[in-house]
């Protein structure tokens, strides 16, 4: 039996939001049929963690049923624990909102081992992306714990997962609402050159796209709940699609497969936003 790693992100669960719960429901009836080797939750798991801690916990109550017996990874999203202050003024993140999410879902990163009975060997790392940037003391934690979850690798291959991905088309993108900010990049550089890495798996953009650069492919995950309208990203590349990801990790490669369940919708946000974003009025 391969090994196998589900990816859901941007799930957007909280106590009002219908349509996301039903294509949660979706998916978690997929992954008890046919159930992986661990689930990793990308971020922007709730609505408005941010800002309501019942949010919070309803997400997390949603994850675990759908993990059923794997084990369930996590990392948080901008809904989740607020972000750089630049891309959410109003929600800036802060050792408060990380505290929160700490009581519900545990480290706002991980780093897992898996082995397989074809003589596959992954470390799963995980980061939160919410911090980089910012100077936090946090920040400058993780970058350090980053250094020591790269070492004792042996034979094993690194499968990455992020919130929002490094970059759109390159490290040496400007400031965007989109990505990794760049004073974020510098401390993600020994494990995107690490030669064992193998996948970087993200979500955020609400896109589904592939690409293969040298050994890794970079996969952004589809949203499990909504996609955006084309004005609102301008010249970001992907599908617009909703569902999950599924990871077969070989024991020096990956497969990336798009799963898409039976009655799925793919709603934009302007059909969904009086139950998820309402504008001020």
């Amino acid at each position: 039996m391969p090994l196998i790693v589900a990816q859901i992100s941007d799930a957007h669960l909280g106590p009002r939001t219908t349509v996301f719960q039903a294509n949660m429901a979706r998916i978690e009836a997929v992954l008890h049929a046919a159930p992986p080797q661990a689930l990793v939750g990308s971020g922007d798991l709730s609505l408005d963690g941010a800002g309501r801690d019942a949010d919070l916990a309803f997400a997390a109550a949603a994850f675990r049923r759908a993990a059923g017996s794997a084990p369930l990874l996590t990392i948080p999203g901008n809904h989740d624990v607020g972000s750089d202050r630049r891309s959410m003024p109003d929600q800036p993140v802060d050792a408060a909102r990380l505290a929160r999410w700490q009581a519900e879902f545990g480290a706002d990163r991980f780093c897992h081992d898996l082995d397989g009975p074809g003589g596959e060997a992954w470390r799963l790392i995980g980061l939160n992306t919410e911090i980089m940037g910012t100077g936090l003391a946090e920040e400058a934690a993780q970058a350090a714990w980053l250094v020591q979850a790269l070492e004792g690798l042996g034979r094993r291959r690194i499968a990455a997962f992020l919130h929002k991905p490094a970059f759109v088309e390159k490290p040496s993108d400007p400031f965007d609402y989109w990505s990794v900010p760049p004073e974020g990049r510098p401390a993600l550089v020994p494990l995107l050159g690490h030669p064992a890495l193998r996948l970087v798996a993200s979500g955020h953009l609400h896109l589904h796209r592939m690409q293969q650069r040298g050994q890794v492919v970079f996969a952004w995950a589809p949203p499990a709940s909504f996609v955006c309208e084309p004005e609102m990203q301008p010249g970001l590349p992907g599908d617009r699609v909703t569902g999950f990801l599924r990871h077969t990790l070989h024991p020096d490669h990956v497969e990336t497969e798009l799963v898409c369940p039976a009655g799925l919708r793919a709603p934009f946000l302007e059909e969904v936003r009086a139950e998820t974003y309402p504008k001020p009025t």
